[in-house]
């Protein structure tokens, strides 16, 4: 197998191009998995009996749920890279 640096630049090129394409899709997963999971958790913490349609304390349940899961999950992220910013000086 060739290294990278025994590359054509066109070569060099697709191979940026699907590393980025690569790295773009396991972002959608990582935000996919992320979705199903405080799907998960706020299903389990709100919904007593599903229904037909979802009642107004249910809804509000769900949406409060959700905002806290992703104020929580980008209070982390921010946590962390501040931390490895710190790391890194």
């Amino acid at each position: 197998m060739e290294s990278f640096d025994q590359l054509s630049a066109s070569e060099k090129a697709e191979a940026s191009e699907l590393q980025r394409m690569i790295a773009v899709e396991q972002q959608k997963a990582q935000f996919q998995a992320q979705v199903h999971t405080f799907t998960d958790v706020c299903w389990d913490k709100c919904v007593e009996s599903p229904g037909s349609k979802l009642d107004y304390r249910t809804e509000t349940c769900l949406v409060n749920c959700v905002e806290r899961f992703i104020d929580t999950t980008l209070n982390i992220t921010n946590r962390f890279t501040q931390m490895v910013q710190r790391g890194a000086q």
